[in-house]
């Protein structure tokens, strides 16, 4: 059985871009900074050419971009209402996004703002859970120390509050999934 990621993600109130290019996912970023109206955004373990592409779309925007300094975390997240993360791989199975991360920023960047966008590139959307094992090998391996792998499906969910499901509570309110079809 194949798996289809954008029907697994939206069926957990993930909201799924497919774009043909870095400088589309660039606009498609701006797109929905606008519509949100956020004023300020995050960005974390992104290509610094995507950065800038990202920068040229999104000018008047307040970009908060890596190296963060410590002593500014998690205060700097507070700031924007958007983050951005790029995602390490996808399974398509339960529309996860696995982010790796070896400092606190790029956790933060994917967790405190009320949006999250992550961004993955299509050849890296495996189909099942069965598939990442090797992977996730593989990621440890090049981290001496401090690796921390996230599994993200949707919007932060919880199930405790008068037992009804409610968006948003412990992380963000949104999650996107903008897929790069070219890279």
């Amino acid at each position: 059985m194949t798996y289809d990621f954008t029907s697994c993600f939206e069926a957990l109130s993930g909201v799924v871009h497919q774009v043909n290019s870095e400088e589309a996912a660039a606009q498609k970023i701006y797109e929905i900074c606008q519509q949100q109206q956020v004023s300020c955004l995050a960005l974390a373990n992104l290509p610094e050419a995507f950065i800038q592409q990202i920068e040229n779309y999104c000018g008047g925007l307040k970009i908060l971009k890596e190296p963060y300094p410590s002593e500014s975390l998690p205060l700097a997240m507070d700031e924007a209402g958007i983050g951005v993360t790029g995602i390490e791989f996808a399974i398509a199975q339960s529309g996860t996004m696995v982010e790796v991360s070896d400092n606190d920023a790029v956790r933060l960047v994917s967790s405190l703002p009320r949006t999250h966008i992550g961004i993955i590139y299509k050849k890296d959307i495996i189909d099942t859970y069965f598939e990442s094992g090797s992977r996730i090998r593989e990621i440890i391996s090049r981290h001496d120390r401090n690796v921390v792998i996230s599994f993200i499906s949707g919007p932060s969910r919880t199930g405790d509050i008068e037992l009804k499901l409610t968006l948003g509570v412990h992380g963000p309110e949104e999650a996107h999934a903008v897929i790069i079809e070219d890279h």
